[in-house]
């Protein structure tokens, strides 16, 4: 189950290294600009994951008790919630684009009107945005994950073709620069969802019949949010944390921008295989879950925790030795060089602590319980502004007390959440769980009300 779902997250994380590398032979300040509007991006997936959580820990729970008509009716109240939520925030980001670039303080027009004409692209392409995790959340639910790797896989190959076409130009296509790189990857999010679309239509795999004619149901609803609310806050809050730091970073200049930006995506390489295992690792949980075997879900996490481990030290040992050849991949500039190094050496040392907290917010999300991981994230990334703050005072680090913030925050992170897991763990009344007929009564009085 996890091999497609973190081939998904790596097809994920290929589609921001394409843009990357093509982005940045147009230089630093048109990375610096893809840098400053892709925040806006990433903010989306707080509002995606509201209707993907809820539908992927519903829909795996549900198929674990053996309801399908309940697995289907958190799939099709998902995709309405989605879709309603990607014009909405479509809008806001269209209108308000000029404020929300100006935020950053970028301090070179260039720049400014390149991050504008990006973000405009985008966003008029994110209802499919917004539409393909969450197809792809509710197929994990259900177990098949060969699926969505299929169409994602569609999406990376067109994205790949598209970038260096759209951004250099050929033939009679002109050069676009930043703003072509924003049309390849809405033009393959488009195919993606085309994908889904006529796979379901044809009446194949698991999602299918959900009769989206039907109105929203509010107790369905209620549930969606009550479980992607709080992971949804985490990453609305981690973003807006993240903003926060690029400015502090946008006292240097843009390059700073630009080498975080690419050491983020390079850095991706662990966290994106991460949260495949995460999908995995909640869909497995969920399920045994509803099935009530707990055993299963103590052996699948120790199981998981192994497997990661591998992937956080291969990932520390490479950030580390290889740092130089593989930043200058990106960006083949001196001073982006230096700094891009004391970047990936720095974060190098968290990688394993966030492989650990990524994986076990996937366990805590299947049992339904999304808060403490939420909890634990939200409070240390709050810290990472003051510590960067600190850290970064001429007198102690400068630029580098930056990066610092990130890296001993990401390994706090690890350690408390994987304790707080054992300790609970070590509960058994905490995975003793209702009887199926009493968790459909449950729905069935929640539909009547």
């Amino acid at each position: 189950m996890a091999l497609p779902v973190m081939g998904t997250s790596f097809l994920q994380m290929a589609y921001n290294l394409v843009d990357m590398i093509w982005i940045g032979r147009v230089g630093s300040r048109a990375v610096a600009a893809v840098g400053s509007a892709g925040f806006y991006l990433w903010m989306s997936f707080a509002f995606i994951l509201i209707s993907k959580v809820g539908a992927e820990v519903r829909v795996a729970q549900s198929v674990g008790a053996k309801n399908m008509r309940r697995a289907r009716d958190y799939a099709r109240n998902a995709i309405q919630l989605n879709l309603l939520m990607a014009v909405l925030y479509g809008a806001a980001i269209y209108m308000g684009r000029e404020a929300l670039i100006g935020f950053f303080n970028l301090g070179d027009q260039g720049v400014v009107q390149m991050a504008e004409s990006y973000l405009v692209i985008i966003a008029l392409g994110m209802i499919f945005n917004f539409t393909n995790p969450v197809l792809t959340g509710i197929f994990n639910g259900y177990g098949d994950s060969k699926t969505p790797f299929l169409m994602n896989t569609i999406g990376l190959v067109a994205n790949m073709i598209l970038d260096p076409l759209l951004i250099f130009g050929w033939g009679p296509v002109p050069a676009m620069g930043v703003a072509g790189a924003a049309m390849a990857t809405v033009m393959a999010q488009v195919m993606v969802t085309l994908s889904f679309i006529i796979y379901i239509g044809r009446g194949r795999g698991v999602v299918n019949n959900l009769r989206m004619t039907i109105l929203p149901e509010r107790y369905v609803l209620g549930e969606l949010f009550k479980l992607g609310f709080p992971v949804a806050l985490h990453s609305g809050m981690f973003t807006g944390f993240s903003m926060v730091i690029a400015r502090i970073i946008a006292s240097w200049g843009p390059v700073p921008i630009a080498v975080q930006k690419v050491g983020s995506q390079i850095e991706s390489l662990s966290w994106m295989t991460a949260l495949g295992f995460q999908a995995a690792l909640a869909t497995f949980v969920g399920q045994n879950y509803g099935a009530e075997q707990p055993e299963r879900i103590k052996k699948g996490y120790k199981i998981s925790v192994l497997i990661m481990s591998v992937v956080g030290v291969a990932t520390t040992l490479l950030l580390y030795f290889g740092a130089e050849p593989i930043f200058a991949i990106f960006i083949p500039e001196e001073e982006s060089i230096r700094m891009g190094i004391d970047y990936l050496k720095i974060l190098s040392f968290s990688q394993w602590f966030m492989c650990m907290e990524i994986l076990t917010a996937g366990a805590f999300n299947g049992l339904g319980k999304t808060t403490p991981p939420s909890i634990v994230s939200i409070a240390l990334n709050a810290a990472r502004i003051p510590l960067a703050l600190m850290l970064s005072a001429e007198s102690i680090l400068g630029l580098n007390g930056v990066w610092w913030s990130i890296s001993i925050t990401a390994t706090l992170k690890g350690v408390i959440l994987v304790g707080w897991f054992i300790w609970l763990v070590k509960r058994w009344e905490f995975f003793q769980v209702k009887s199926s007929s009493k968790i459909e009564e449950t729905m069935e009085i929640g539909l009547e009300e």
